[in-house]
């Protein structure tokens, strides 16, 4: 037996120095890999919403991202910046979660994706929705916002799940 500390056979450090930094890789790794697909998923549920928005089918009056930047930064913002925050905030906000999902669940699959879609759309039933003055589940505006934002919010869990189990 050696009191010398076991080495790397491919660098010559110790070996829990190698452990630590193929941890930390693996996770840097897996937090982008789960951005990549939050953003993804963020974009497979904004499809079937701009189509309804576009063809009078989508309830909300107006995407519910805009509707935020509109609230945090006011109705003054010229058009074309107000769409640009609320689709990097969008994208962002999917983005961020979805790697929270490949941190803290890192098997996680469609199960998975399909709860954290739930529960961050049930946020949005209950924080978002009144804050922007549509009632909890829209229901200022019509319940049917609150069937159309389950639908894309499952879209985007079963999206980013999928994305996940990849």
């Amino acid at each position: 037996m050696s009191d010398q500390p076991e080495t790397s056979a491919t660098t010559g450090s110790p070996a829990s120095a190698d452990s630590a930094s193929a941890d930390s890789t693996s996770t840097a790794a897996g937090l982008l890999r789960g951005f990549g697909w939050g953003v993804a998923a963020t974009v497979a549920m904004s499809i079937p919403m701009m189509i309804g928005m576009a063809t009078g089918v989508a309830p909300m009056p107006e995407p519910i991202p805009k509707a935020l930047v509109s609230l945090v930064f006011g109705a003054g913002l010229p058009e074309p910046l107000l769409m640009a925050l609320a689709i990097g905030s969008h994208l962002g906000y999917g983005g961020v979660f979805g790697a929270a999902l490949a941190r803290f669940y890192p098997e996680a699959g469609i199960r998975e994706g399909l709860v954290l879609g739930v529960l961050l759309w049930l946020v949005m039933e209950i924080v978002v929705l009144p804050a922007l003055g549509w009632g909890f589940f829209g229901a200022a505006i019509t319940p049917k916002i609150a069937v159309a934002t389950l639908v894309l919010h499952l879209i985007y869990g079963g999206t980013l799940g999928w994305g996940l189990r990849r």
